[in-house]
């Protein structure tokens, strides 16, 4: 085990998957000479060179689609698009033909296309970059959706999406890049497979990404109130692991989903339907959300904070279930 931040574990992982295969290669706007918007590929381009580490010009659907050809000519692409809010340059490319090639050609095309991007606000970057659109990709059917929270998963999520024959979408949350943890080399997670964070008797708090660290500190504040909570880490969005949130509400018999993203067609209802759908007997108090105001992000820090989900305001959700 090795300690390293969460933006070292993503460097560390695209590094090891490009020794171990030549047909691994990253590209995407600022990846090379600058080393990434958010430094995660620094040092990758003296190591493997422009062919591997390829810089891209300003145009999302052009370089999105040369990773899907690249896929369908054999290789492994990693593209890397700077923030979320830029992927909706390239949503054609990975709706309508990375997503769907394998199934309008019958099986004999595949994309194995990696696509990271940071997402989530927190860091005063007003309306325009700070989304948290990972449940608008989840509603895809033909592609995968990761949002590792822990340095770990960040480098075990994406060494696993790099051996899918389908295309993975790859979601970090930008405030997790200076986290630091332990993450063994070499180790593959299973995709599709969610992560009991902490073990609880009385409310599963569901959460994802960003939001878990948040859910983590709102779960030790309601213990100090008497209430015992359970932690559930997502990891994957699709596809997602809804027996091991049955199994959670089963047992605490209430449940709260946390996320940055808008409540209004947001991750969480589908959490919420399915728990209704599977679990709905066991409840003894309505599904309740956490979730981003439905509002621009701000740009001053004070309503930035306020506009996003706290342990606080998870905790006062947890509180009117009982």
């Amino acid at each position: 085990m090795a300690k390293m931040t969460y933006r070292e574990a993503v460097r560390d992982a695209m590094r090891e998957a490009m020794r171990a295969d030549p047909r691994v290669f990253l590209m995407g706007e600022d990846v090379g000479k600058y080393g990434g918007a958010f430094a995660v590929s620094h040092g990758l381009l003296e190591e493997f060179g422009p062919t591997r580490i390829r810089d891209t010009p300003l145009s999302e659907s052009t370089f999105v689609g040369a990773g899907i050809g690249a896929a369908l000519g054999g290789m492994r692409p990693i593209v890397e698009v700077m923030t979320i809010n830029f992927s909706l340059l390239a949503l054609d490319q990975i709706v309508n033909n990375a997503a769907t090639l394998r199934h309008m050609s019958g099986g004999q095309f595949g994309v194995p296309l990696l696509v990271r991007m940071a997402t989530g606000g927190g860091r005063q970057l007003a309306a325009q970059h700070s989304h948290s659109l990972e449940g608008w990709y989840a509603h895809i059917p033909g592609i995968k959706v990761v949002t590792p929270a822990t340095v770990a998963d960040a480098r075990g999520l994406l060494l696993a999406a790099l051996k899918q024959a389908d295309p993975v979408m790859m979601f970090e949350h930008a405030t997790l890049y200076p986290l630091e943890g332990e993450s063994e080399d070499g180790t593959i997670m299973e995709i599709g497979r969610a992560a009991l964070r902490r073990r609880g008797k009385d409310v599963s708090l569901i959460a994802y990404g960003g939001a878990l660290g948040k859910t983590e500190r709102a779960a030790a504040q309601l213990a100090q109130l008497g209430i015992d909570a359970e932690v559930i880490d997502l990891r994957s969005l699709r596809p997602l692991d809804t027996e091991m949130i049955l199994a959670s509400v089963t047992r605490t018999h209430r449940a709260v989903i946390v996320e940055e993203a808008w409540k209004t067609g947001g991750f969480a209802a589908e959490v919420c339907a399915r728990i209704m759908e599977g679990a709905f007997d066991a409840l003894d108090a309505p599904v309740a959300r956490v979730c981003g105001a439905e509002v621009p992000m701000p740009y001053a820090q004070a309503l930035e904070q306020a506009a996003l989900p706290q342990p606080e305001s998870i905790v006062k959700a947890v509180q009117g279930l009982f």
